[in-house]
C-alpha cells in the first residue's frame, strides 16, 4: 500500500530549510502533502507561497488553508488536517517539538528532521528581517520577490543603458535591457518610421514586466532595469499625446522598483540612427519628475559625467542595500 506523508507549516517564506524538510519527507513516502497556513496581510501572501512551493516541489500536493486556529491545539490541527486531506496520513514530518503531540492526535508516525537547524541554518523570521543576508538559502522564485529592483529612466541619449551595464558589472548581477528599444529598432527597420499604435505600447509594457520578473530570479540581490512599464506609459504620451489606461493598468499591477535613478538631460545627444527625441528631452525629463513625484515613486537624480553618475548611483544603491541588511 502506498505510504502517505504530511507536512504542515507557514513557509513564511519558503527557504532551503523547508526544502530540506520536504525533500527528506518526500524521499520516505510515495505521496507527500504540504499544508500551508496563511493569515491576512502576510507578505509574501499565502497564495504566492503556495505557488512557489508547487514550482519548487512539483511532485508534492500543496494545500493552502486560512490559519484561524490555536497554534498550541494539536488535536484541532490534527482533526482539521484529516478533513483537509480526506485521509489519515501514515507519517507526519516536522522540525518542531509539537510533532509528537500532533502525530498522536493524527494517529500516525512522527519523523523529526533537523530540529536544531544545523543542516540548513536559517529560519523564516530571519529571512523576513534580512532577506539579502539569507540569499544563499532562497530558491529563484523567492529571490525574485526579495531582490532589490533599481530602475534607470530618463529621456533619450542620457546614458541609461551604459549605466545599467556598468552597475550590473559592479554588483555582479543581471540587468534587464529595454524591450521598447528592441521593438522600436525592429519597427524602424521594417516600416521606416515610428507610427505606433496604443496596443503596441501595451505589448511593450507587458513584455518589459515579464522580462523583469524573469531576470529577478537570476539576480544577485540587486536587479538593474533599463526602464520599466512606468517609463513606457510616459513614452505612450510622448508619441500618442495621451495617456493609455491599458498601459497604466499594467504599471499599477506590477511590482514597483525600490529605487528609480533618473538621468538628467545635461549630456550631449548622440544620434545612433534610431533616435528622434532630441527636441523634447526637456519635456520628457520634466514629465518623469512630475509623474514620479505624483505617484510617490522613490527616485534620485543622476547628474555629472559618466564616471560621476556611476559613482553616485553606486552610493545610492549601497545605501538601499545597507538599510536592508542592517
Amino acid at each position: 500500500m502506498a505510504r502517505r506523508g504530511l507536512i504542515v507549516g507557514k513557509f513564511y517564506p519558503p527557504h532551503r530549510g523547508h526544502k530540506f524538510l520536504i525533500d527528506s519527507g518526500r524521499a520516505q513516502v510515495d505521496h507527500l502533502s504540504v499544508i500551508i497556513c496563511q493569515k491576512p496581510h502576510e507578505q509574501p501572501p499565502g497564495e504566492l507561497r503556495a505557488a512557489w512551493l508547487r514550482e519548487i516541489h512539483p511532485d508534492v500536493n500543496v494545500l493552502l488553508i486560512d490559519d484561524v486556529y490555536d497554534e498550541q491545539d494539536s488535536k484541532i490541527w490534527a482533526e482539521n488536517s484529516i478533513r483537509w486531506l480526506g485521509f489519515v496520513p501514515d507519517v507526519v514530518f516536522t522540525s518542531e517539538d509539537y510533532g509528537d503531540r500532533f502525530a498522536h492526535h493524527l494517529g500516525c508516525e512522527h519523523v523529526q528532521i533537523d530540529k536544531a537547524r544545523t543542516i540548513v541554518p536559517v529560519s523564516g523570521t530571519k529571512v523576513r528581517s534580512a532577506p539579502l543576508q539569507c540569499w544563499e538559502f532562497l530558491e529563484p522564485p523567492v529571490r525574485a520577490w526579495y531582490a532589490k529592483r533599481v530602475c534607470l529612466i530618463g529621456a533619450e541619449s542620457t546614458g541609461k543603458t551604459t549605466l545599467a551595464q556598468a552597475l550590473s558589472a559592479h554588483y555582479q548581477t543581471v540587468w534587464v535591457p529595454e524591450f521598447g528599444r528592441e521593438y522600436s529598432e525592429r519597427k524602424l527597420a521594417e516600416t521606416g518610421g515610428y507610427d505606433f499604435t496604443s496596443e503596441e505600447f501595451t505589448h511593450i509594457a507587458q513584455t518589459q514586466c515579464e522580462r523583469e520578473d524573469e531576470a529577478a530570479r537570476k539576480a544577485n540581490k540587486i536587479l538593474v532595469c533599463d526602464t520599466d512599464a512606468f517609463a513606457t506609459s510616459i513614452w505612450h504620451r510622448r508619441y500618442l499625446l495621451e495617456r493609455s489606461p491599458a498601459v497604466e493598468a499594467i504599471v499599477a499591477a506590477h511590482r514597483r522598483p525600490d529605487l528609480y535613478l533618473l538621468t538628467d538631460v545635461n549630456t550631449p545627444f548622440e544620434q545612433d540612427g534610431t533616435r528622434d527625441g532630441e527636441a523634447i528631452r526637456g519635456w520628457m525629463h520634466a514629465t518623469f519628475v512630475e509623474e514620479l513625484t505624483a505617484q510617490q515613486r522613490p527616485f534620485q537624480l543622476l547628474s555629472g559625467s559618466r564616471e560621476e553618475r556611476l559613482a553616485n548611483a553606486i552610493t545610492m544603491i549601497d545605501a538601499l542595500v545597507q538599510y536592508e541588511e542592517r
